[in-house]
């Protein structure tokens, strides 16, 4: 796999040569310098970003002939991302934030809510629910954007840098 990023006029090859498989319920830690491209391949992995030749299969599908809607599918139902800024929506419930996730799936009002909130229990946060992320030290808002990330049950958990902000 190979992606070129372009910073200005220099061409930066990433992720050249890499040729990684991934086992049914294997946990999987990238390690590296800054800068290396850990978050490119995550990112690639993810469908969030696109690889500039090689290819990334998916359950023994080639991606190099998916389209938006397959994409858009694919990190509906299969990934869930821990990003390593949160990514949380600032003017939303920690709750809200968690049910985002379940609303591109068309799951009701009732059962977006008990989802969540069983996620957030499971994190540690089930008293902070209704706290907007600012409220959060940035610990509990990892842990905001793991339940979100765990919420849909996906099959791939992709997380950059999750335990960055954890104090134990």
């Amino acid at each position: 796999m190979l992606k070129t990023i372009f910073l200005g006029e220099a061409e930066v090859k990433a992720l050249k040569g890499i040729d990684i498989e991934f086992r049914k319920s294997e946990f999987v830690s990238i390690l590296g310098h800054s800068g290396c491209g850990k978050t490119t391949l995550l990112n690639i992995i993810g469908g969030l970003d696109r690889y500039t030749s090689g290819d990334l299969i998916i359950n023994g599908k080639s991606t190099k002939d998916f389209k938006d809607k397959d994409w858009d599918s694919y990190r509906n139902y299969s990934v869930g991302f821990v990003f390593q800024n949160y990514n949380l929506i600032g003017h939303q419930s920690v709750l809200a934030n968690v049910e985002l996730a379940l609303t591109l799936d068309g799951v009701s009002k009732a059962e977006r809510r008990k989802r969540a909130i069983e996620v957030l229990e499971k994190v540690g946060l089930k008293e902070q629910i209704n706290k907007k992320p600012n409220q959060l030290s940035g610990g509990q808002m990892q842990r905001v954007a793991i339940a979100r990330a765990l919420v849909n049950d996906p099959d791939i958990v992709l997380a950059d840098e999750p335990t960055r902000s954890l104090r134990y």
